[in-house]
């Protein structure tokens, strides 16, 4: 790259250069030297040669750890670990200021956090978090400056509130410190509050419940006379595993054989049970047998539970003698052991101790289990389990199996007898090699970290798919199914989910990279027909999607799994597996599939289509994590794998009925909301229609046709959808992307089709040939001397003739008496490398479809979505579209931040967003309308489109207007400067009146809302009709020119405009408007004129 600078200097001399042209040069290496006409002019910077002498005294660091803890909360390093220092804050006070202290530690903590939050909340970049702070605080620079110090430490300043609330865990609160630490559960989980929030939460949910001592006695009161139903759907909290296993050591054995009675419903919960016989020989000594049945299955098997005091009372159990017998043939029987810790010898391992004392206990019970595997046999027993008491505490869980020869299996550690199979777990670990992630936040949630097995025949050297963490949930509880029931029905345990997926990535080993999967297994059962429950569960998921599509995205919910029982009571007749899943390449795309399970492990193993009865099959693993691995690279862009956009785009309009309907709309939902086909280029190069699975194409570019059936248009509308695929090479511009893109908008020109273009890419493709790369060879001026520059590149006789004329152009010449190939240019032809162009073939490409996207522009309605990156011609063609929608993480920028870094020899910008974000492209008037989200940007996309004809020789649709055309306007302009906003789209007083605007009710749409402020564009409907709308602001407003970071003398500068005046961006603004309404909309233009 060839740079031409200005060197500027302030006296006059000689120039003397000591690096000449084509030398290689790095940064801060000299170049030249001036020698002065009048060097006395001039103060030469000579280096110190004296001593140095502190002419001032050193304040010793705080001796005080309050003070120190204070030091690290404003923002400065601490001498020692955080942890550290507040264990020694509390060791160093008395234990009745503990709660004055902490309250004092959190509420220091939140008075810097409260003020970034609720911007965090909103997406905000940055720098634009502290423009806003800086616009906050005019009078008192040197309080943001205090803030962005502490912020600058916050995961320091998060690890003293966690080690704070840590040091209260066994203490009572006071109200003063309950309100800060319910301050903390407040904050939002992004942002780098996740961890602070979440454990807040448990320990305030802690705090706020009863001890221990007095749930047991509450419990032990009811267990005296026990309804056994009611206690069954009495909470955890209330009568919890960990409540009735202490009280099987009881004195009173009514209390303890109605424990063991309880404690068994509780572990086989909606199973059936059968034939429950409890004996007492005392404390901590009982036994019991039964029979139980899985969900869904028709087979009895055998159980036997025995309680004893110590963990060597399970040896007992194993060489003693088990009144069992095989009665089915299948050795389906179970066998479980609950160690009571109660009465355990205090000499005994107990189970509140280390993990590798829990480990030699299970060590200990493999081998015994090993030995006794012949009488185990002969019993029927399939699984052998164990469960330790240690009250206060969940009780531990540990499972052996007959088929892995009695080796504990870790997946199945510490959960319920029952959970495994009704959380299928054991099917996750045979295509998953899980990592279970602790904590949790729920006593019935599974977190896993899980990493695909390796497939044989997967080639070698793809990258690795992402991970998925997988959230696993059953619940007893089930809403009413009514009609009205059914919009909120699994919502809060999906919700749940997402906090469970939230958690589980402040885990170093988990982080923002896997994608998520949900599953809920719904024990009660719903007395429905299947096909009905079907099509409620496609409702509510696209109720659910509409509502928390942001939250879903930025959780990297890939499939969400909802099972529930067909059947009445307790008896199930089916099992209904519903899915919403993106692993086919749409977004949560929603189906049903009856299930069969195996009677011996509960597991299902066929599934047949709800419909037809025909069976189907699940997913493969391998399909799966080609769709993960596509979407991860699209969400590690900071965008959404285009053909999700599709899946988005039909929940968005099925939530635009939705609003319609409600807000009193006549016309008929349409059937078929939303159908696409995709168009691609066949072999003699012109588009055609196919109807393929996405995620199929070969290309970084892909188009569609897509018929939406809107409130606007109920009998169907067309557009034209062009979307980068950022998953293959970058999403950058080759020649066949170029091709397409050329075809598909042409394809909406000819029919004067709205053309959308979803922008996230890296420019054009700029390559190498990579074949010829080792055989390129330097002939440098001076080969002991490379700084001198080189002369030529070349090849050798050899490797120029078995590289052929097509891959480069040379002229020969003869050097000591060998020939050399001086490389004139680099052709690339033929080569693998250079397939689809690499170089000027690209850029040709650029120029075809920006002259395409303005002639597009100037025919039909065009309209860019940045939804990621959009780099060189990709921010070209938004600019040439002129309307675009700027998603918050999605820069526009004609070269990275980095490559201006390095031209600029040092570390000026630090993001794209300082180039390109929305604080720069919206005060410029490139961005109309700036989302937070994906969905956002896709319900922008839809609102625009309601005001744009079916094509561009139409007039805009009209909708009946829900607001009565013969109703008054309400609002009355002042005298005094007010917001021509109210008076458009009606305001509402403090006072709560509501004022009416001009405007039919929530019509209202601005546009280029942050330029040129003293006039307001948008778009809105009177009477159902659509509008273009100009109008003048009255007040007084600010333009602000940000500072430029290349220029370190450079400054905000502000520049007051007054109101009813035009100046330069809003008169280039009202222009802009006019030619927008004009061009693709054909809007009316309706001026309301108030300039002076």
């Amino acid at each position: 790259m060839k740079m031409i600078m200005p060197v500027k200097a302030s006296a006059s001399g000689k120039v003397s250069h000591t690096r000449g042209a084509g030398s290689i040069v790095s940064a801060g290496e000299i170049l030249g030297t001036l020698e002065l006409d009048d060097p006395s002019k001039v103060k030469k910077i000579l280096p110190f040669q004296g001593d140095f002498a502190p002419t001032c005294g050193v304040e010793a660091p705080a001796a005080d750890p309050k003070e120190q803890v204070d030091l690290v909360l404003d923002g400065y390093a601490p001498s020692e670990g955080a942890s550290e220092l507040v264990q020694r804050l509390f060791a160093s006070i008395a234990t009745e200021d503990f709660d004055q202290v902490a309250s004092e530690v959190v509420d220091r903590y939140l008075a810097v956090e409260e003020k970034f939050a609720p911007l965090v909340q909103q997406n905000m970049t940055t720098d634009q978090v502290y423009t806003t702070l800086i616009n906050e605080n005019k009078d008192s620079l040197s309080t943001v400056a205090a803030l962005a110090l502490a912020r600058s430490q916050l995961s320091t300043r998060n690890e003293v509130i966690l080690a704070t609330l840590r040091s209260l865990s066994s203490l009572s609160t006071v109200s003063s410190l309950m309100t800060s630490v319910n301050r903390l559960t407040e904050l939002p989980s992004q942002g780098g509050y996740g961890e602070v929030s979440l454990i807040a939460k448990q320990y305030a949910e802690k705090f706020a419940s009863k001890p221990f001592g007095e749930r047991k006695a509450a419990l032990r009161s009811l267990l005296e006379s026990p309804d056994f139903e009611a206690i069954a759907k009495m909470r955890a909290t209330e009568a919890g595993a960990e409540l009735l296993a202490e009280l099987l050591g009881d004195d009173s054995e009514q209390v303890r054989v109605a424990a063991l009675k309880a404690l068994i419903q509780r572990f086989y919960r909606s199973f059936t049970l059968a034939d429950l016989e409890v004996s007492d020989s005392g404390p901590s000594k009982l036994s019991a047998s039964f029979k139980f049945q899985f969900p869904g299955t028709d087979l009895l098997r055998e159980a036997m539970v025995k309680v004893v005091p110590s963990f060597d009372g399970v040896k007992d159990v194993i060489n003693g003698s088990l009144d069992m017998t095989d009665s089915t043939g299948l050795r389906a029987n179970t066998v479980k052991v609950i160690v009571s810790q109660q009465l355990a010898d205090k000499n005994d391992k107990g189970f509140h101790g280390t993990e590798d004392e829990f480990l030699e206990m299970r060590d200990q019970t493999e081998v015994m289990l090993q030995g006794a595997s012949e009488k185990l046999t002969e019993a029927g027993v399939r699984e052998f389990g164990v469960v330790m008491a240690q009250a206060p505490q969940l009780p531990r869980y540990a499972s052996f199996m007959a088929k892995e020869n009695w080796k504990e299996n870790p997946s199945r550690r510490d959960m319920r007898p029952t959970m495994p199979s009704l959380l299928e777990v054991n099917q996750l670990a045979e295509d998953f090699n899980i990592e279970r992630i602790i904590p949790v936040i729920g006593r019935n949630s599974q977190v896993y970290l899980g990493t695909a097995k390796p497939n044989d025949e997967a080639p070698r050297g793809k990258r690795a798919p992402p991970g998925t963490v997988f959230v696993r949930m059953i619940t007893h509880t089930l809403k009413s199914f009514s009609e009205d029931g059914w919009t909120a029905w699994p919502e809060a345990l999906l919700l749940s989910a997402l906090d469970e997926v939230e958690r589980a990535r402040l885990n170093p080993k988990v982080g923002t990279r896997p994608n998520s999967n949900i599953f809920a297994h719904f024990m009660s059962n719903v007395d429905m027909d299947p096909k009905e429950v079907d099509s409620k569960f496609e409702e509510f998921m696209n109720s659910f999607v509409s509502k928390h599509g942001g939250r879903l995205q930025k959780s990297k919910v890939d499939e969400i799994v909802l099972k529930v029982g067909i059947g009445s009571g307790t008896e199930r007749k089916q099992t209904l597996r519903l899915t919403a899943s993106s692993m086919t390449g749409e977004y949560l795309r929603t189906s049903g599939l009856l299930e069969k399970h195996d009677p011996v492990t509960g597991s299902p193993v066929q599934w047949f289509d709800i419909a037809t009865g025909e069976e189907r099959q699940l997913t493969s693993v391998q399909s799966q994590s080609r769709m993960q691995m596509r979407r991860s690279i699209a969400r590690n862009a900071g965008s959404t794998y285009a053909p999700e956009f599709l899946g988005m785009i039909k929940v968005e309009i099925i939530k635009k009925w939705q609003a319609y309907k409600a807000a009193g709309g006549k016309r008929e939902v349409a059937t078929d909301l939303f159908k696409s086909v995709e168009l691609m280029m066949n072999a003699d190069g012109e588009l055609e229609e196919v109807d393929r699975e996405p995620g199929l194409n070969n290309i970084g570019m892909v188009a569609w046709r897509c018929t939406l059936e809107t409130p606007e248009y109920p009998q169907g509308r067309d557009i034209i959808l062009i979307a980068n695929d950022v998953t293959h090479e970058a999403g950058s511009f080759g020649v066949a992307e170029d091709e397409l893109f050329q075809k598909a908008s042409e394809y909406a020109r000819v029919r004067g089709l709205p053309r959308i273009h979803l922008a996230c890419n890296s420019g054009a493709r700029v390559g190498l040939a990579e074949e010829l790369k080792p055989h390129v060879k330097v002939h440098w001026v001076d080969a002991a001397d490379p700084s001198k520059g080189f002369k030529y590149l070349y090849l050798e006789e050899e490797d120029y003739k078995n590289f052929g004329e097509g891959v480069v152009q040379a002229h020969e010449v003869a050097v000591n008496g060998r020939k050399e190939y001086v490389i004139d240019a680099i052709i690339g032809e033929g080569l693998k490398s250079t397939k689809g162009g690499i170089g000027v073939e690209n850029l040709k490409g650029s120029g075809l479809i920006a002259g395409e996207t303005a002639r597009a522009y100037n025919e039909v309605f065009t309209l860019s979505y940045v939804t990621g990156r959009s780099v060189g011609i990709g921010a070209y063609l938004n600019r040439l579209g002129q309307r675009v929608i700027q998603m918050v993480n999605g820069p526009m920028i004609l070269t990275g931040f980095g490559a201006l870094n390095k031209l600029l020899g040092k570390n000026v910008y630090t993001s794209q967003d300082q180039l390109g974000g929305p604080q720069v492209m919206v005060p410029n008037g490139v961005t109309h309308q700036l989302v937070q989200s994906d969905n956002e940007g896709v319900t922008a996309i839809l609102d625009w489109l309601s005001f744009v004809p079916k094509d561009a020789s139409c007039t805009p649709p009209i909708l009946e207007p829900t607001d009565p055309v013969s109703r008054d306007v309400t609002f009355v302009p002042s005298k005094r400067p007010y917001d021509p906003r109210h008076m458009l789209a009606g305001t509402t007083t403090p006072e709560g009146t509501r004022l009416t605007g001009f405007f039919d009710n929530g019509t209202f749409q601005e546009s280029l809302g942050g330029w040129g402020k003293s006039v307001v564009v948008g778009r809105a409907k009177l009477g159902g009709v659509p509008v273009g709308i100009i109008a003048v602001e009255t007040r007084n407003m600010d333009r602000r020119v940000p500072a430029d970071p290349a220029n370190p003398t450079s400054q905000e500068v502000v520049e007051p405009q007054a109101g009813q005046v035009w100046f330069p961006d809003s008169a280039f603004k009202t222009a802009t408007a006019i030619k927008d309404f004009n061009r693709g909309e054909n809007l009316p233009l309706m001026i309301f004129a108030n300039w002076r």
